[in-house]
């Protein structure tokens, strides 16, 4: 680490504070637990125990955020029993999208700068995170579609948009560095697909339950994947 900014005269920071003991004081914070049987399973599944720690320290894999997504999911249940509609096929993906664009990242990730320096690569954290994320918000919106009395058709017809919708968030996360942006992207996209589909078709759940959109969505979803590799193979250091 540089003393000092480049172009600039001034240290990066105080000169009573030594940073590299701080810095060892957060590596120590971040990994001196013990792991725990999900996390020990983890890594034996996938051969690495600091993808495994990385994997379960996913912002979007914590408690509270599971327990946010379980809620509006449940919400959305709620509302399908009452009015019939079938809200849950349409949130899903909203949620999906968020919870993966804020899966990985500057800003978010409070291990994002220790993950820089493991040997597992930032690809792989980020593509397992990513898939994890994704399956964990597939299943709470299966519950909550079979808590709700949906179709089978709407029951699974959401996974495909819900795959597309989450690739864009990722994708722009990835390629903006900001996940916010993935955020607003995701969502917009899906509600300007959901209003789309309403003004084509005259019901907001066109979108889920119209068959010849699959392959749009399967061939949008390979292109916003190919764009998170593209972004993800840059070399660590490089701008």
């Amino acid at each position: 680490m540089n003393d000092q900014h480049p172009g600039r005269g001034h240290p990066a920071g105080p000169a009573d504070v030594d940073l590299s003991r701080v810095w060892l004081g957060v590596a120590t914070q971040v990994w001196r637990r013990q792991p725990g049987w999900l996390e020990r399973a983890a890594g034996r599944l996938l051969g690495s125990p600091g993808l495994a720690r990385a994997l379960l320290t996913a912002p979007s894999l914590l408690l509270p955020w599971l327990l946010a997504s379980a809620a509006v999911l449940g919400a959305g249940a709620a509302v399908t029993l009452g009015t019939g509609q079938p809200l849950v096929a349409l949130l899903a993906p909203a949620v999906a999208a968020a919870g993966i664009a804020y899966a990985y990242g500057p800003g978010i990730d409070p291990a994002w700068e220790l993950s820089r320096s493991m040997a597992v690569s930032d690809r792989m954290v980020l593509l397992a995170r990513a898939v994890s994320v994704f399956a964990v918000d597939a299943l709470l919106g299966l519950a909550a579609s079979a808590a709700s009395g949906s179709a089978a058709g709407l029951t699974f017809g959401w996974l495909v948009p819900m795959t597309a919708v989450s690739a864009l968030a990722l994708a722009t996360a990835t390629a903006a560095r900001s996940a916010n942006a993935g955020v607003v992207a995701g969502l917009a996209g899906w509600a300007i697909t959901v209003l789309s589909g309403r003004t084509a078709a005259g019901t907001f759940t066109a979108v889920v339950s119209t068959p010849v959109l699959i392959a749009p969505y399967l061939a949008f979803a390979v292109c916003c994947v190919a764009v998170v590799l593209y972004t993800t193979h840059i070399p660590r250091g490089s701008s």
